[in-house]
């Protein structure tokens, strides 16, 4: 059976695009509702784009950050606050930052409409009753968590997803001036996640041609950035990499780097971006080609990736990463096929890990 996915319904994209966003809370402002709550990375405290919101009597503004991966904690922590200011619920939600805050934008819009935990979600299609308006503001390119039905969070037991279509924004705002001043290493993690998106979903068995024409584009797109410096016009064509990226997993999947990057996520912390490049580097005897050239990208931006990590890491926690790699069945699906579980032992996930 074919699966009904649902898509961002809106997309404003344009350079200055931004300035329209008090246009976009306007139209679903009811005075019979609460204000809007702005769910924003504390990066942006004392620069211009925290002045420019859009804000009225009734708002809030909630600083999140995510020097940490975000987690069921936060996102139940924010939407207890929105419930504390009397915003129930509150006309809409907008995330304003990477793809750490956009899914928990996502994700305290779920909870403001559903009872418990976040971590009562995290899983595919949990979620039963439709979510707050959410709007979705990107300030980096690459996660495609801007179109994606899934928040990732680390949660009690698990770094895992809500995967649901509850999940996905109702509108994104896609303004490529918010993302010029990306530190260098930020841009580049970042942009590998979009990457190894389209390695991933191209090469694997979900494959159709809805998925493969936005992974090709998208593919195409990140070599016209990578392969070359940073540069005018790169921050146009990565936010639109990220976009195709994300979409060509709506129908397909990741594979074997996403999964073994939840478990160095959770346990050793890493930030998503860079536990996919840690996890890629090692991953040539599935994705020889994409390796090579993810190893070209890294030279070309003079990016040195950290070595070592796993390799003395205590037996304990070597089997929590495993456990967590291992747990993620339609990655591993999309990956190796139906009989992934014999091609893929726990022994042989612990040897991976060890080369990290």
């Amino acid at each position: 059976m074919f699966r009904n996915f649902k898509t961002v319904s809106r997309i404003l994209y344009g350079r200055g695009g931004f300035a329209q966003l008090d246009q976009l809370t306007e139209e679903v402002r009811d005075d019979r509702l609460e204000g809007v709550a702005f769910v924003v990375d504390d990066v942006f405290k004392d620069i211009p784009v925290a002045d420019r919101l859009p804000l009225r009597e009734r708002d809030a503004v909630l600083w999140v950050n995510v020097d940490q991966e975000p987690s069921t904690e936060t996102v139940d922590a924010l939407a207890t606050e929105i419930r504390a200011r009397r915003m129930n619920p509150p006309a809409a939600v907008v995330g304003l930052g990477g793809g750490s805050v956009l899914d928990i934008a996502k994700a305290v819009s779920v909870m403001l409409t559903n009872p418990g935990s976040s971590a009562d979600y995290q899983g595919w299609d949990l979620v039963r009753n439709p979510s707050v308006y959410h709007i979705g503001v990107p300030t980096l390119s690459g996660t495609g968590a801007e179109v994606s039905r899934t928040a990732v969070l680390i949660g009690p037991v698990r770094k895992l997803g809500i995967n649901s279509d509850h999940s996905v924004f109702d509108q994104i705002l896609l303004d490529p001036d918010l993302t010029i001043t990306v530190p260098g290493e930020q841009w580049f993690y970042t942009g590998m996640d979009c990457y190894i998106h389209c390695v991933e979903s191209l090469s694997g068995t979900y494959l159709n041609a809805f998925s493969r024409a936005y992974g090709e584009k998208s593919l195409e797109l990140c070599r016209e950035v990578f392969h070359g410096p940073r540069g005018p016009g790169s921050d146009e064509k990565l936010m639109i990499a990220s976009l195709h990226g994300g979409m060509s997993i709506a129908y397909s999947q990741v594979g074997v780097c996403h999964a073994l990057s939840y478990g160095l996520s959770y346990v050793l912390g890493l930030h998503h971006g860079i536990g996919n490049c840690v996890a890629f580097n090692c991953l040539e005897e599935f994705y020889p080609e994409g390796v090579a050239e993810f190893r070209d990208m890294c030279g070309k931006h003079g990016i040195v990736l950290p070595r070592g990590l796993v390799e003395n890491l205590e037996e304990s926690r070597l089997d929590r990463m495993t456990g967590i790699a291992l747990s993620l069945d339609p990655l591993w699906e999309n990956a190796l096929g139906d009989n992934w579980r014999d091609r893929m032992p726990e022994s042989r996930v612990r040897e991976l890990y060890r080369r990290m």
